[in-house]
């Protein structure tokens, strides 16, 4: 059985009052989870709200010994592995008074994982029954979660809380982190624990119902549920985090097991063998697309985020995008829009006749792909009427009227279109949408995506099998006889599993692949597979079909990136983890141990099969008489006479010619076989079509075989005709929307690249990076939303690049730059720019930028909080050659590094090998492009969708000039602030003042011309240069400017350089906002940049103030450095509180896991909580800021560099300025001592550092109770 369930309680907050139990100082830890915004340019930060009702805190500590710590001789020393785990407790029980309280010693526990932890505090049982009987008492809460820290591998203390609920009356539920998902990391494994007791009652409660109205409750009856990760288990077992997906779940293992292992999907490979293709799974429903991948095994990842939850739970790899056949249709901007918006199951699409929306069904009826005559009449109010043809093309004629006004608007002589050729334009632009998530799970990862099948499934799919399909290069389409229920068809196909997993800590040589340490691993897998099989065997399945997948997590050392490595056959686990890694990544790491994280298996029992489903076949492959003959309209044909058959009356191999269409009307569903494909049924009933695809689609080749003799080739066979280029200069909306995609996917994947493959914490968990495409000029066509002050930036640092080197610059050749007077931020952030050229010219580049964790200068991190001259700040380098004719010039740079006192060579190197191979992945997909599109036609929709952005950008300002002009007549200060200098039809004119800590003067006059819709930045009267750090290129002020245009248009739009081409900036030389080239600029970019956006947004009347600082905080020695950027709170606005705890403006970095943060370095996370009331009051709060207190273990130098700790964030329109931040140095003997805004300080052991982060300003007048 499938249920929704657990997926409908979480989407709609509907399950149980749950009592979140965790470690002292870190109650709100899921409240500010990894710290990032989900949509970076929404002013209204809109987060989910967490699953629990009230949280509880257990004064309990427990530290993780470091790699190079042993265990004291004298130490009372317990070990989970070797002895049962209440036997263990009850000694412990006896030694926490005797021992830990008696301060007779200390208590050391050899962990899960076989690493050491020290218990520092004891949890005090009573106190804690005490503490949660109050909290059930008070809150009517019935079920509790408990994710205490490091209890993945050091479960005591969970244990120990499990002790005292279970002597509480009125708990029916009790969810234990360790119990349920034991891998490292505290956020998803607390929100993982608290999805369990949020959603298991639920469950338990819909199973007693169920199994109430059968005789005997059916005891005795084997009843089982799909989970998330695509096997069965017992009724009883079914719980709620392992729920969510059960249903999408279905359906991956429903094609997985027909269509994969269909006759029709092997082919022969170059060497003359059968083999299978792998297959890329299409559901397609209503509100969104699912797709994943399977190549005969199925795909887990082990944490993902649903309904705004972090899970942390085996689940098939199943990408979602907000397209489907509910998708709403826009016209925005000179830009086809589909989605996200749904137009939902009510009112639905327009054609239900229930007052719904224009909507992607609606496109399909008026093209003439859905049939009404074969659609059960349940549509209308009394869901009695047949689907309503007419309504879709009236609701479609009026857009088509309103797109063919604009384009007259911009060429008076361009011919009008039909509504049809826009409801197949809108048709196209959802296929492109479709189209990224399949690129996303296969070339992104290094798997060519022409060289798979498409399995269709979903009622909407197959309308859309073959374009997809097309477009992607793919060569066959599977449609299952049963696509249309391909979900609970794959429940009957799914098996009983079991899994197991613990926590491991063991380290293997790169270089030995017989290491006697992977034997131990391999002990614990047999151990585990015993438990497993023995699970399996208990619920009736014979041993004989009992199969059992053993794995081992594993991951370079001092990289995130795990990949769980399935048992090869030769038992070579280092070598097999070798091969995927550098298949996936491009590249291997030689001097680097390899990190067993966790050891894991998956049992399995067969008990079912697939039944052999025969039909007749049909004489001389003929499908027969069509049922009907219906007009659909088709690209560049027309409308079409276009033969309908049914699906039942279709006999095996008989063979159809596109175009036709297929309909089931008892599955609802529709395949629509396009002209030049050529479809067949199998022997077994199931729709195979084989698409024709352009020749360039098969062509795919891997990066590390195109070098730039190939890119310049490549590139030079797509160049067409001057004849032809003519014909292709008018801009069509259509195109430019699918370009806009296409864009934006190369600039996404190039990121992915870049994750995946990068070595530092900074770029691969923090994601402090960017990705972008640029124009021949340098201008920026699109840059992947990674981080915002990166966003103007990047296209300085190429232009620079372009005007400085000239035709110097040769193919082949790759650029190095971070100095600010060269397009740079600040110095830890490094652009790697590679150019492509044709005939001696370049025709478009590529750029990654990266922080990277060390560069040299003053302090560990190179965030030194006193810089005075770029000197202090580590490596400068204005242009340097870090590839000469495609050789990566290593021993040059690795000079730099060490003249600028870089502390972690390595990782640099490895970084910056990381931007070389993600910028190589753009260029071959840029170049991919161009062979179906052609050279010029990708340059001229650059352009086009730069223009696209500047319209966006001057519609925006025409209405802000509008709202200014009408400010003193329409509105009060209540509901809007504004200074409004000059308000004219000619001339609008905004002012806004904000001071830094130090009382420099950052002066902004925006001056409107409401006719053009054009602007002037004019930042006049700004400071002088300060002699500090907080100095700001002039490029982060583009990028702070690029950002706020792009928040007040308020929609989504293509960020590129067109969005600054109605606006000009003018900064005075010498000032705060363009420094002379030494002057130190370190602060600027993280601290000076969020200044400028407040100011902006100040100017616009747009929100209050946000914490207006990124609380830069790093600490380091010889050995070790960390950097980090700090949440707060966010400002409030016309109609919405800010958000607490949060990333605001011109970053989104993650902040590193708690238990990854003390795993890695010598340091304890004491506290991070939101700092309560530290928002400013208002009609609307303003966010609160956190509460970080981190202690040191070993001797360090911490550096705070931050603002707003002088002048708080103000507030506006009569609402409460934030609270200011404040720093302490908090002595091992408690002294305090108040550390400013900026310093640098030594740190013995016991010595912490607390970090209070800014509150949100509030907006409005509160109003009186």
């Amino acid at each position: 059985m499938g249920t929704t369930i657990a997926t409908n309680a979480l989407l709609e907050r509907k399950g149980e009052n749950v009592l979140f139990i965790t470690t002292k100082g870190l109650k709100d830890v899921l409240k500010i989870g990894n710290q990032s915004r989900p949509k970076i340019f929404d002013l209204k930060v809109q987060r989910p709200e967490v699953l629990y009702e009230d949280a509880l805190e257990v004064d309990e500590r427990v530290r993780r010994l470091m790699p190079n710590e042993t265990v004291p001789e004298d130490a009372f020393i317990l070990d989970l592995q070797e002895e049962n785990l209440s036997d263990i407790l009850s000694k412990y029980l006896d030694w926490v008074p005797n021992v830990l309280e008696a301060r007779k010693g200390s208590i050391y526990v050899k962990g899960l994982s076989g690493g050491y932890f020290q218990v520092l505090t004891a949890p005090n049982l009573s106190i804690l029954r005490s503490s949660i009987e109050e909290k059930l008492k008070n809150r009517n809460i019935s079920s509790i979660a408990v994710a205490l820290l490091h209890s993945y591998a050091f479960p005591l203390h969970e244990k120990l809380v499990e002790k005292v609920v279970q002597t509480l009356d009125g708990v029916e539920h009790l969810s234990l982190s360790h119990e349920l998902m034991p891998m490292l990391k505290i956020v998803p494994r607390g929100s993982t624990s608290c999805v369990d007791a949020y959603l298991t009652p639920k469950i338990k409660k819909y199973i007693k119902g169920f199994c109430s109205g059968f005789q005997n409750q059916l005891e005795g009856v084997r009843v089982q549920f799909m989970q998330s990760d695509g096997g069965l288990c017992p009724v009883h077992h079914f719980c709620g985090f392992k729920a969510i997906l059960s249903g999408p779940a279905g359906g991956v293992i429903g094609y997985a097991m027909t269509c994969y292992y269909s006759d029709a999907n092997v082919i022969r490979d170059g060497n003359g063998n059968l083999q299978r293709r792998p297959v890329v799974g299409f559901d397609m429903g209503g509100t969104s697309t699912d797709v994943s991948r399977y190549n005969g095994t199925l795909e887990h990842i082990f944490e993902t985020q649903t309904a705004g939850v972090m899970i942390q739970a085996p689940q098939l790899d199943i990408h979602t995008v907000a397209a489907g056949g509910g998708s709403r249709l826009f016209f925005r901007s000179g830009l086809f829009v589909v989605g996200p918006e749904s137009s939902g199951a009510h009112p639905g699409p327009i054609c239900y006749r229930k007052g719904g929306y224009l909507s992607i069904t609606d496109a399909n009826v008026v093209l003439g792909r859905v049939l009404p005559d074969l659609f059960p009449k349940i549509f209308g109010p009394q869901e009695n009427e047949s689907l309503d043809i007419q309504g879709s093309r009236q609701a479609m004629e009026k857009l088509t009227t309103e797109i063919n006004a604009f384009r007259k608007q911009q060429d008076p002589h361009v011919a009008d279109w039909s509504v049809e050729q826009v409801a197949l334009g809108f048709i196209r632009v959802a296929n492109e949408t479709m189209c990224r998530p399949i690129r996303s799970i296969t070339e992104a990862r290094g798997y060519d995506v022409s060289e798979h099948t498409l399995a269709v499934f979903g009622g909407a799919g197959g309308q859309h099998a073959c374009a997809v399909a097309r477009s992607l290069g793919m060569k066959r389409v599977f449609v299952h006889r049963f696509s249309g229920i391909l979900s609970a068809y794959g429940l009957g196909l799914a098996e009983d599993v079991t899994e197991a997993q613990e926590p491991c800590a063991i380290r293997l040589d790169n270089r030995n692949h017989h290491d006697q340490r992977l034997g131990e691993a391999c002990q614990r897998l047999d151990i585990l597979s015993e438990r497993a099989t023995a699970e399996l065997a208990s619920r009736g399945i014979p041993y004989e079909n009992i199969k059992v997948d053993r794995y081992l997590h594993l991951r370079y050392q001092g990289t995130d990136f795990g990949l769980m490595i399935r048992e090869p056959e030769d038992g070579d686990y280092v070598k097999a983890f070798i091969h995927e890694y550098e298949t996936e990544h491009g590249f291997r790491i030689l001097a680097r141990d390899i990190c067993v994280d966790d050891v894991r298996v998956r049992a399995y029992g067969t008990t079912s099969s697939i039944e052999k489903h025969s039909l007749e076949e049909a004489k001389d492959h003929s499908p027969g008489q069509p049922f009907m003959v219906s007009s659909c309209y088709f690209e560049q044909l027309g409308y079409t006479s276009t033969p309908v058959f049914l699906y039942s009356a279709l006999k095996a191999k008989a063979e159809i010619e596109g175009p036709a269409m297929i309909v089931d009307p008892s599955g609802g569903v529709t395949a629509v076989i396009e002209p030049n494909c050529h479809a067949f049924i199998t022997e077994s009933g199931d729709l195979v079509i084989d698409v024709s695809v352009h020749k360039h689609s098969s062509e795919n080749r891997h990066i590390s075989m195109m070098d730039k003799e190939d890119v310049e080739s490549q590139l030079k066979a797509t160049i067409v005709t001057d004849r032809q280029h003519r014909e292709e200069e008018q801009v069509d909306p259509i195109q430019l929307s699918i370009f806009s995609h296409r864009f934006m996917s190369i600039a996404e994947q190039m990121g992915r690249t870049l994750q995946r493959t990068a070595i530092s914490t900074n770029i691969k968990e923090r994601l402090d990076f960017s990705c972008a495409l640029f124009d021949e000029r340098g201008g920026l066509v699109a840059n992947a939303p990674h981080v915002p002050v990166h966003l103007g930036s990047m296209q300085d640092a190429v232009g620079y690049q372009i005007r400085k080197l000239g035709k110097e610059w040769k193919a082949g050749d790759v650029i190095l730059s971070n100095h600010p007077i060269a397009g740079g931020s600040h110095l830890p952030d490094i652009t790697i720019i590679t150019p492509v050229f044709v005939d001696g010219k370049p025709v478009f580049f590529v750029a990654s930028r990266g922080h990277h964790a060390d560069i040299g200068g003053l302090t560990p991190g190179s965030m030194p909080p006193f810089s005075r001259k770029l000197d202090d700040e580590g490596l400068a380098l204005e242009s340097f050659l870090l590839v000469h004719q495609g050789e990566f010039r290593e021993r040059e740079m690795v000079l730099e590094l060490e003249k600028a006192g870089c502390r972690c060579i390595g990782d640099v190197i490895s970084d910056l090998r990381a931007q070389v191979a993600a910028n190589q992945k753009g260029i071959l997909l840029l170049v991919d492009l161009c062979r179906s599109a052609s050279l010029e036609t990708v340059q001229s929709y650059m352009r086009y969708i730069q223009a696209a952005a500047a319209w966006s950008v001057r519609d925006m300002l025409r209405k802000l000039a509008h709202q200014a002009l009408h400010y003193n007549q329409e509105t009060t200060p209540q509901d809007l602030e504004l200074d409004v200098q000059v308000a004219s039809k000619e001339s609008v004119v905004l002012k806004a003042v904000d001071f830094m800590d130090d009382a420099s003067r950052i002066e902004l006059r925006v001056i409107i011309d409401p006719n053009e819709g054009s602007a002037t930045f004019d930042f006049t009267g700004t400071t002088a240069q300060v002699y500090g750090n907080t100095n700001a290129p002039r490029s982060v002020t583009a990028s702070a400017v690029i950002y706020c245009l792009r928040c007040l248009v308020d929609r989504e739009i293509p960020l590129n350089q067109g969005c600054l081409d109605p606006i000009t900036i003018v900064i005075p030389e010498g000032s705060l906002l363009k420094p002379s080239s030494d002057a130190a600029v370190v602060g600027g970019n993280v601290l000076t940049s969020q200044r400028l956006v407040d100011v902006v947004l100040k100017a616009f009347g747009a929100c209050a103030a946000s914490q207006g600082c990124m609380n830069n905080f790093t600490f380091g020695n010889a050995n070790v450095g960390y950097y980090e950027t700090i949440a707060g709170g966010a400002g409030a606005g016309p109609g919405w509180n800010g958000s607490s705890g949060i990333h605001t403006h011109m970053t989104n970095t993650r902040i590193t896991d708690a238990e990854v943060l003390e795993s890695r370095y010598p340091v304890l996370l004491r506290k991070f909580l939101l700092r309560e009331n530290s928002g400013g009051q208002g009609k609307y709060r303003g966010g609160d800021g956190v509460i970080r207190e981190i202690e040191f273990l070993v001797p360090m130098t911490a550096s705070i560099l931050s603002e707003r700790r002088v002048f708080a964030p103000w507030g506006s329109a009569g609402g409460a300025d934030g609270l200011r931040g404040e720093n302490y140095l908090i002595r091992k003997n408690n002294q305090v001592i108040f550390l400013g805004g900026r310093n640098s300080v030594p740190m013995n052991p016991g010595d912490a550092i607390r970090i209070l982060t800014p509150g949100g300003g509030g907006f409005g007048l509160a109003q009186l109770k």
